[in-house]
């Protein structure tokens, strides 16, 4: 039966791949991102509905969950993939370090905002994680702004591991509601990835030489995504868990740590007003 699956980060990469695999199996597909242009150039061509946000701002992560809310019947899955790095830290127009705000608090935000219609449909939401998280990533909630020792690196790892701990704390808080989530690592990606950064990862993805060597096809990588929201859990993946290469891996130590998911949750509700 053909789902109603909303992908962000649909504008290019991963995100626009995965669109295009799942049209083609029949699927209505949502499309959000940031570029119009990019975002409709990929929806035109899929006769697929699309939608922009800018998730540096979050007045409009609040207008794209209640237009969604209000256009679709049911949302039978989300599939959180928009994700930036940035060359040095920069606050948005919200007052959030970028990297974080863009990774991990708009989609928590966004997700939030369509609790009602995801646990009435028992969709299944997908964060796309990294193993960045494991390599870089360390959550501090006394330093939750990441202003102690910033690295463009660090903060996005870190955002990334926070994804992490919110797929584990909704599935502990909405499993039995019939929400159903999960994390993965989709592997290194050909996409503009890190393009607005001076990281060494910037060299890899902008390399024709060493995105060949590195680095997948989206379209390949697409199929990790596609398998999260056509498929149930125990069909080769676990509810709640982080997935790397199409098994449950480890992540950071922290991302087992139940309690810090609990309080991380609990702090992001405070930091953006929904408590």
């Amino acid at each position: 039966m053909p789902k109603t699956i909303i992908i962000t980060g649909a504008g290019s990469g991963l995100g626009a791949a995965s669109a295009r695999l799942l049209a083609g199996q029949g699927h209505e597909v949502v499309l959000v991102g940031r570029s119009a242009g990019n975002v409709r150039a990929v929806a035109d061509g899929l006769g697929c509905a699309w939608h922009t946000a800018d998730f540096t701002r979050l007045d409009e992560v609040r207008a794209l969950a209640a237009t969604l809310d209000a256009r679709y019947p049911r949302i039978d899955a989300l599939a959180n993939n928009a994700g930036a790095l940035r060359r040095e830290r920069t606050e948005t127009v919200d007052g959030f370090e970028e990297t974080l705000q863009v990774n991990y608090l708009a989609p928590f935000l966004l997700t939030h905002l369509l609790l009602g219609k995801l646990t009435e449909s028992r969709a299944t939401v997908v964060q796309t994680s990294s193993n960045a998280a494991k390599l870089n990533g360390r959550v501090d909630l006394d330093d939750f702004g990441n202003t102690v020792r910033y690295t463009p690196t660090r903060a996005y790892g870190t955002a990334k591991l926070q994804l992490i701990l919110f797929t584990r704390e909704l599935h502990t808080r909405f499993h039995d509601r019939g929400l159903t989530a999960a994390a993965f690592h989709p592997g290194g990606v050909r996409s503009n990835f890190a393009q607005d950064t001076t990281s060494p990862v910037r060299y890899v993805f902008g390399s024709p030489l060493l995105r060949r060597l590195i680095l997948r096809p989206a379209d390949v990588a697409a199929h990790q995504l596609a398998r999260f929201v056509t498929t149930e859990p125990g069909s080769g993946w676990e509810a709640g868990a982080y997935h790397e290469n199409g098994k449950v891996r480890r992540s950071h130590a922290q991302a087992a740590d139940p309690v810090l998911a609990a309080r991380l949750w609990e702090r992001t509700e405070e930091v953006l007003g929904l408590r």
